[in-house]
């Protein structure tokens, strides 16, 4: 007696997906047919040469940009952006100086009509979590620059977005900071479930935090090449003292045509 064939495994389409997405301005060619897609609880980073188009790209998942041609999907349903659904973080804090910590944190829950005492009750639960517990009711200007970015990550959180788009959030942080700034992402991201964009012109940073690395070619931008990253630490300290993390770090430069090898006196 014949065995019934297998029936096809139906598999969920990708959380996010770019088809042919092509954008100029003016007469400059920025994107050519980008194609990536990204899966339900990823962690992709982006890399490329300076000026390639990145940040045009998270512009338009977000919806503050349309292309010029090519389809964005959510969820296998064409959209025309991401607005509602992101939460964007960029290098600059962006915090207002004329709220305090508590205030910038619950701006985006007061534009979705949360009541107030509900939050902030929900904002200082997460200022406690991530270290910011009595500092509530000072002003940006008091607190550093990983401090500020840290409040910037909460605000961008407490909103549950489905989708995060970073923006090189800790470029302008010293070594120190970053890392440790990284491992209250990692944190975040594992407790959330978040599905998570970084844009990086930090190839260490790529390597350590992504699962997934997208590398952009020059202008006119189209995709040069996809890395998997199979490290199985996820702490930015564990991740980089991995075996492989030097392979993928070096395949990564080459990509991007940078030499790491000394230059001899």
């Amino acid at each position: 007696m014949a065995l019934p064939a297998a029936l096809p495994t139906l598999l969920p389409p990708p959380k996010l997906a770019l088809r042919g997405i092509a954008k100029r301005f003016g007469a400059t060619p920025v994107l050519d047919g980008l194609d990536f897609e990204i899966a339900e609880g990823d962690f992709v980073s982006i890399i490329g040469p300076s000026g390639c188009g990145k940040t045009t790209i998270f512009n338009i998942i977000a919806g503050l940009l349309e292309p010029d041609a090519g389809t964005l999907l959510y969820e296998g349903a064409p959209v025309d952006g991401l607005r509602g659904r992101v939460g964007y973080m960029m290098q600059k804090d962006l915090l207002l100086p004329w709220r305090t910590v508590l205030g910038n944190v619950v701006l985006g829950l007061e534009v979705r009509g949360m009541a107030p005492r509900e939050a902030r009750d929900k904002a200082m639960d997460y200022l406690a979590t991530y270290g910011l517990a009595g500092f509530e009711n000072s002003y940006p200007r008091a607190l550093s620059g990983g401090m500020r970015q840290r409040v910037a990550l909460i605000r961008t959180l407490i909103v549950d977005p489905d989708i995060l788009l970073l923006d090189e959030p800790f470029s302008a942080l010293d070594y120190q900071t970053r890392l440790y700034l990284e491992g209250v992402l990692m944190e975040a991201v594992e407790r959330f479930h978040k599905t998570v964009v970084l844009v990086t012109h930090d190839i260490d940073e790529a390597v350590a935090l992504s699962r997934k690395v997208v590398v952009l070619s020059h202008r006119p931008t189209r995709v040069k090449a996809l890395h998997d990253i199979e490290i199985a630490e996820r702490s930015p300290i564990g991740a980089r003292s991995d075996p492989h993390f030097s392979g993928y770090f070096h395949a990564l430069c080459s990509e991007l045509d940078i030499q790491t090898k000394r230059v001899q006196p």
